[in-house]
């Protein structure tokens, strides 16, 4: 073996040393920090030991597939704009693809065996619980980012009642709330694997209409079709059983997505609606996704995935579940305004963009074709239906910069439209080019926030402040109110914007179900097709206590050394569990 340069050594060993300094997990990281790791020990330093090696083998084969493809000069922009910072590759550092939502039904004929597993096709309601989650971890290793199971709680259904009959919420409540602890809580633990994360989870919970039109047509092995009556029943308990067991414990998975049909004068199901209001006023921390058409389908903590060709194939086991995106290449729209003081080149960029994905794309098709990513050719998942993501950091701050004034007011909303429009327009383009779907997405950006500022003030550019906003607004802006948030993302804006945006309301308190049943009339009156509620929940150490309220001492102990519970951006986190330069986002986020 060839020895290894002394000076990589050294780097390496300067840096364990940093990581044990550090004051958490999250801020020692170097390259992709994130808020979901609750402790430093060396499975989590390992798993970040090795990242700038991987993120140099995978530009490498990218630039290979660039070459390859586009020729040897888009492949030295592609290493231009990276060295510069315009653009970034998420999870640069994983030689895995995004984030995936997931079809069930492979699993439910066969078991775990396709994707490695020992266990066969699940029987009844324990062997489906517990091959489920080993499933999910295999999945998981198979992505980066989240995976979501939208047909969880209606296969859950299904073999509920196999085992216990149809009645089994009257008859066998206690045996459902423990097989929905097991899955949750196994699901919860930090796996070795990961680096000690946990895996990035999400659900989906469906009003009639939505569920009906999504799931009509599906049906099971044994030829029965789902139990529209009975699943809805069953989305209902496991909110209010979620919500009860997140004030025992500060569960960050499932994401929790609760998906509504629109239609022209409110909703298609109002009684759902109102029990979602319900939750929310009760501290149940959930996104509401919104749509007028199943066209749409919201999977992840920030992504809309727009499934206009139809590709819904009820009799493969739901296709239309089966989405989510390959890979996510975020702009630095504050980096590009600064060079850029109109429009002009903007399209240039994203067509390069849109070439660098592909190359990406190409790199994960041979993973694929090799077998290395089962998920895939074990029928869990298809490439053609995840979308390449083109996403947005720092356009509050490059609006800032131009003059704009960032609220709610015409001209700021007219510099939005346009440029997500454009965006838009090139993504469609890209599709008739390349025969591959192409969103864009104000990206969480829980690590690269922070980076793009500490990047562009070393570089001289104008950083007005530590962390770049996710929003279309600035978080710390005490003069929006609720209303004026709403408004920013209505259909003027968000129709302009394919992969989504997700639309936070910081409240200092919880909202009465009279309040929050308006909040949901708002957003539908103007189009806000992704949003949540976030309140501070009080967490105290001392005697155990999780409250939904934010206090300033515990109301069980008095105790006032106390930690607090909210979504960094899209999953919920104790702040002690942030970056340093999130916490310091997060101590200027104003609550209305």
């Amino acid at each position: 073996m060839k020895n290894i340069p002394q000076d990589i050594i050294n780097n390496r060993l300067g840096f364990i040393d940093s990581y044990i300094a550090a004051q958490n997990a999250a801020s020692g990281s170097e390259v992709d920090s994130n808020a979901n790791v609750t402790h430093k020990t060396l499975a989590t330093l390992e798993a970040e030991l090795y990242k700038p090696l991987t993120i140099e083998l995978n530009r490498a084969k990218v630039c290979a597939k660039l070459t390859e493809r586009f020729g040897k000069d888009v492949a030295e922009e592609y290493r231009k704009d990276l060295k510069d910072h315009l653009i970034y590759v998420h999870d640069e550092s994983s030689l895995k693809p995004y984030c995936a939502s997931i079809s069930l039904y492979p699993f439910i004929l066969e078991g775990t065996k396709s994707v490695g597993g020992v266990s066969g096709a699940p029987k009844n309601l324990q062997s489906f619980c517990g091959g489920f989650v080993n499933l999910v971890y295999q999945i998981a290793s198979n992505f980066a980012g989240a995976v979501a199971t939208v047909e969880f709680l209606h296969m859950f259904d299904y073999f509920a009642r196999k085992t216990y009959g149809k009645d089994y919420l009257k008859t066998n409540q206690h045996d459902i709330e423990q097989e929905f602890q097991g899955v949750v809580y196994a699901l919860n633990q930090p796996a070795s694997a990961r680096g000690d994360q946990s895996v990035f989870w999400n659900i989906s919970v469906f009003d009639k209409p939505y569920m009906e039109e999504m799931f009509g047509g599906f049906y099971y092995p044994d030829g029965t079709q789902v139990d529209m009556q009975s699943v809805r029943a069953l989305q209902l308990y496991f909110m209010e059983w979620f919500r009860k067991e997140r004030h025992k414990e500060l569960l960050t998975f499932p994401v929790l997505t609760a998906s509504l049909l629109t239609t022209k004068d409110g909703f298609a199901d109002p009684e759902f609606r109102d029990y979602c209001a319900e939750q929310m006023s009760k501290g149940h921390s959930f996104f509401v996704y919104m749509s007028d058409s199943v066209d749409s389908l919201a999977s992840c903590c920030r992504l809309r995935n727009e499934l206009a060709d139809n590709t819904f194939s009820y009799t493969l086991g739901a296709g239309g579940v089966v989405t989510g995106s390959a890979q996510v290449i975020t702009i630095n729209m504050h980096r590009y305004g600064k060079d850029n003081d109109t429009w002009s080149e903007l399209k240039n960029l994203i067509d390069r963009v849109h070439k660098y994905l592909v190359a990406s794309r190409m790199v994960y098709e041979d993973y694929i074709a090799a077998g290395l990513l089962p998920a895939y050719t074990a029928g869990y998942m298809d490439i053609d239906k995840q979308f390449l993501t083109l996403g947005l950091n720092g356009v509050v701050e490059d609006a800032e910069y131009l003059g704009y004034t960032i609220g709610n007011n015409s001209n700021y909303k007219a510099f939005l439209a346009k440029m997500l429009a454009i965006f838009k327009a090139k993504n469609k383009e890209a599709l008739a080019k390349y025969g591959i779907r192409f969103n864009t997405e104000f990206v969480p950006a829980e690590n690269l926030g922070v980076k793009n500022a500490k990047w562009d003030r070393e570089a001289g550019f104008p950083a007005k402040r530590d962390c770049y906003n996710s929003y279309f607004y600035r978080v710390e802006d005490e003069s929006l109110t609720p209303l004026d948030k709403i408004e920013m993302y209505g259909k003027e804006i968000t129709d302009h914007l394919d992969g989504g945006s997700a639309l936070h309301l910081n409240l200092e308190q919880l909202l009465s179900f009279t309040q929050a049943k308006k909040i949901f009339e708002l957003c539908q009156k103007y189009g806000v097709p992704y949003w949540t509620t976030n309140v501070l929940c009080t967490i105290c150490d001392k005697c155990g206590t999780i409250d939904p309220v934010t206090r300033k001492q515990c109301k069980t102990c008095g105790n006032k050394d106390l930690d607090y519970g909210t979504r960094i951006i899209g999953y919920l986190r104790r702040l002690s569990s942030f970056s340093d330069g999130r916490q310091k986002e997060a101590d200027r986020r104003y609550y209305s």
